[in-house]
């Protein structure tokens, strides 16, 4: 797959966490709005992530992906989530937001585990999968304390 095209499929699942989060804050209302600065908060990691992988691809001579993912080979599900953020309920919000959450997660897992990266790539990848890999938890308890409190 070669680096590059990894670092392309990880900005294009970054691009399309913050469309997920950005959809998901338009759709906020006022009793969930401490949601509000969480996704505000991991949309603009995933703009900043995003950034690191495009300045790499540069400096490897790539073509830079500025889109949202298409076709990438990664497996990609916060271009899905986009259009189920429809729910109110905040159990509802939350379960889409930790799918997503676990779609970026494992892209970077599988990302890491082709061994294609090395030198400064594998460790702007590694680091950036230590921060994705605590959104998702931290997603995934508020997700969990919703629904006890349902």
């Amino acid at each position: 797959m070669g680096s590059i095209a990894i670092l392309n499929d990880l900005t294009e699942i970054n691009n399309d966490r913050v469309a997920g989060f950005e959809k998901a804050l338009a759709d906020i209302n006022d009793e969930n709005v401490d949601l509000k600065a969480i996704f505000q908060r991991y949309a603009e990691q995933s703009r900043k992530f995003s950034q690191e992988l495009s300045a790499l691809v540069a400096s490897h001579g790539g073509d830079i992906e500025t889109g949202n993912s298409v076709s990438g080979t990664l497996h990609r599900a916060w271009i899905d989530v986009k259009a189920l953020f429809g729910g109110s309920d905040r159990v509802s919000i939350l379960n889409e937001a930790e799918r997503g959450e676990d779609a970026i997660k494992a892209a970077y897992k599988t990302a890491l585990e082709r061994g294609e990266l090395s030198g400064e790539a594998h460790s702007v990848v590694t680091n950036q999968a230590a921060e994705i890999n605590e959104g998702h938890d931290e997603i995934k308890a508020l997700r969990d304390a919703a629904r006890l409190s349902e």
